[in-house]
């Protein structure tokens, strides 16, 4: 169990000791070690239907191009280059500019639920989250994790409040316990706690809960889009 800080703040906030947070090593080991033997065993596993979802995105609307690699921040706000599969149009991050006005989550995200920038398969495979599926060879490369909090834009970290960084203190993940539970039901505020709470429970019980969790949402999705 992570320490908590005291913070007498009347909006119940979660301040968290970093220190308590970071050193862990016997938690931080063994999940290093369960996230490469489950990405590699998930790569294996999924082969036949990531040839299907490459085919699928090579020819709708992507120009060729069936991956997208996009800078994020990761853990104490280092930079990394995270895996998806492209589900949007080509340049679609210079159009997003256009599209701030009609963000539907107030905060450091941007969410908005038919975005004209994203394609017919790529409607098709962000409500059920394979385009996240390349996301494994971050976690096997150290960048990312499989349960953690979902890495930042750099523009959305510019905006973070000292209490919003508190994300960064640990490796972010593929899913979490935001993605579990409220995915886009909430505001950004709602998945800062969110993931605060995640990194003060986290144990690898609760990450199994998670990842299980995950399974069941990308079976029957909840409001990802």
């Amino acid at each position: 169990m992570v320490k908590i800080l005291a913070n007498g703040n009347s909006k119940n906030e979660i301040w968290l000791d970093r220190k308590a947070v970071q050193h862990r090593p016997v938690y931080f080991g063994i999940k290093r070690i369960a996230d490469i033997v489950l990405s590699i065993l998930g790569l294996l596993g999924l082969s036949p239907l990531l040839l299907i979802l490459i085919i699928m995105v090579k020819f709708d609307g992507s120009h060729g191009r069936v991956f997208y690699i996009q800078k994020r921040i990761g853990k104490n706000g280092k930079a990394f280059h995270m895996y998806k599969f492209r589900s949007m149009i080509p340049n679609a991050d210079a159009y997003l500019a256009k599209l701030q006005q009609k963000n539907e989550i107030h905060g450091a995200m941007f969410k908005m639920k038919d975005d004209p920038r994203i394609t017919r398969v790529g409607k098709f495979i962000r409500k059920y989250s394979l385009d996240e599926l390349p996301q494994l060879l971050n976690v096997i490369g150290g960048s990312m994790s499989l349960v953690g909090p979902r890495p930042p834009l750099p523009s959305e970290v510019a905006k973070y409040s000292k209490y919003d960084a508190q994300r960064l203190y640990v490796v972010p993940g593929c899913t979490g316990l935001w993605q579990v539970t409220a995915r886009n039901d909430t505001d950004f505020a709602g998945a800062v706690r969110l993931d605060l709470e995640y990194i003060q429970k986290s144990s690898l019980l609760f990450d199994l809960k998670i990842l299980l969790g995950t399974v069941k949402v990308m079976i029957k999705p909840n409001a990802a889009y």
